[in-house]
């Protein structure tokens, strides 16, 4: 396999060198298992496991290779094995809090250039789920798409799509039906030679039918969405880089039930550029934007010039990313008590000697 149709850039040559000096190859994963993952390398598809050392030295979730990585490995050819020794430097990975009372971080891809944000124009459509995936995306380093499929299943497209416009500020915005072989052409643009696509969205909105469509081939298998909620089941069941005919790349991912946030104020700030400029204007610096004299928010939430829900919207995901960020903090405080404990227990016991 051909490293620059996998996305290989000086930004990962670069990382890479002093390893291949020592004689190591590069791969990227394609696909994690539980314990195992597979990858694609120069050598062709490869079954890999983690080597002991980076394993040991592995503390969290993000300290394991995820789908998208580029990771420094020793081959067994005969075996069409591999281990992985370290991963290189990530370029942009989106990630979300891991589902659960955990505070950690899960990457769902890495090294991706764009997302897609998919979403259904069917029962399931939610401008404010749209909102939550933007902070994300912005947060994640790659570039945001917004896919609205299902058109053909729309009968209020205009007034759907003037509610992604609001929330989806300068994010360009793609209309298709994957099932009728609508619109698939606007999204080829983001899929070049080497070019990573991630593909985000609940069950049902039509991402595997989206990729089957891409390729033109069957490679993910399809489901209907229930009837009554037009939720999907879940047709993905891990998430897989796939390579394309055209030369892109795509990663499929799990519907999301949970779309925990994971993001610092710059994901949020991109998001809500509309109200973060209005912020600036209010009199006090520190306004929270309720009663405050001077606030430009409230001001033009009574002038019609915010929606209502849009700023609510705003507050609710402000104040989550305030008690995820307290979270994090008594973690690594922790984490840090933690560690004083083993050096004073080690320094114990080499006096007791």
């Amino acid at each position: 396999m051909n490293l620059d149709y996998l996305g290989w850039s000086d930004f990962f040559a670069r990382s890479f060198e002093p390893y291949r000096l020592q004689g190591f190859s590069v791969g990227r994963v394609a696909i994690e298992y539980r314990n195992t993952y597979a990858l694609y390398s120069e050598k062709g598809e490869l079954s890999a496991e983690v080597a002991g050392k980076l394993l040991h030295r592995a503390s969290q979730p993000q300290d394991f290779p995820a789908v998208g990585d580029w990771v420094v490995i020793s081959v067994r050819e005969s075996e069409r094995r591999a281990t992985i020794n370290e991963i290189l430097p990530r370029k942009s990975k989106f990630s979300r809090k891991t589902v659960g009372s955990k505070t950690e971080e899960q990457i769902v891809a890495a090294n991706i250039d764009t997302v897609f944000l998919v979403s259904g124009l069917d029962g399931d459509f939610n401008p404010r789920r749209v909102e939550r995936y933007l902070i994300l995306a912005w947060e994640s380093g790659a570039n945001p798409v917004v896919v609205l499929n299902k058109a053909d299943l729309c009968n209020s497209l205009e007034e759907y799509l003037a509610q992604v416009e609001a929330v989806a500020l300068g994010v360009p915005i793609v209309v298709l039906s994957a099932t009728n072989h609508q619109g698939l052409d606007a999204l080829k643009p983001y899929l070049q030679t080497g070019q990573t696509v991630a593909l985000l969205g609940s069950s049902g909105v039509g991402k595997s039918t989206i990729t089957n469509q891409l390729q033109g081939t069957s490679v993910q298998v399809v489901q209907p969405v229930r009837r009554g909620d037009d939720r999907g089941r879940h047709t993905t069941t891990h998430r897989e880089l796939i390579l394309l005919s055209t030369g892109g790349l795509i990663i499929d991912t799990p519907g999301m039930r949970e779309i925990q946030i994971w993001a610092g104020d710059e994901g949020l700030q991109e998001t809500f550029t509309d109200i973060e400029t209005l912020a600036q204007k209010c009199h006090f610096r520190n306004c929270q934007h309720n009663n405050e004299p001077g606030c430009v928010v409230q001001q033009a939430l009574a002038e019609g010039e915010l929606d209502y829900s849009r700023f609510l919207s705003y507050q609710k995901l402000q104040k989550e990313l305030d008690y995820l960020t307290r979270k994090q903090d008594q973690r690594m405080q922790l984490a840090e008590k933690e560690r004083w404990k083993k050096i004073h227990k080690a320094m114990r016991n080499h006096h007791k000697r």
